[in-house]
């Protein structure tokens, strides 16, 4: 189900891409950070969770770097589950591709378990991409 939300029409705010910058640098608590004080001030519920979504997807990979099995698996589902509504494309943020890459991610970890998540490359876990309008 995709959200009807002119707001994914906008450009993305230079907070907002401050915060992709630094997930896409594997700083993962530092864009926790700055989406966090980006979705607290925002009134819009709707656009809230897109925050969220890609918050959490970065505090799950953050997990992953530090070979959480529990915290990497309940977060990046969470995180997944925020963003599908948001899909293709929200914000110049190519949301389908950051789903697919971070489902990815989940389903090898899932299938590798806790006593083999040290198998994951940290250098291939997903980043933020942009996609213009056609």
């Amino acid at each position: 189900m995709r959200i009807d939300n002119s707001r994914c029409r906008e450009h993305p705010t230079a907070q907002m891409i401050r915060a992709c910058e630094q997930f896409n640098r594997g700083e993962y608590w530092h864009q926790h950070e700055t989406l966090e004080a980006i979705w607290r001030a925002e009134a819009d519920v709707t656009m809230r969770n897109f925050y969220k979504g890609i918050l959490q997807v970065g505090v799950g990979l953050h997990h992953l770097t530090r070979r959480n099995f529990n915290g990497t698996t309940k977060v990046l589902a969470r995180g997944i589950n925020y963003l599908r509504p948001y899909a293709p494309r929200c914000m110049g943020v190519d949301v389908a591709r950051l789903i697919d890459e971070a489902t990815r991610v989940l389903t090898r970890v899932e299938a590798l378990g806790a006593d083999r998540i040290a198998e994951i490359e940290i250098a291939d876990l997903p980043r933020v991409h942009y996609e213009t309008e056609t």
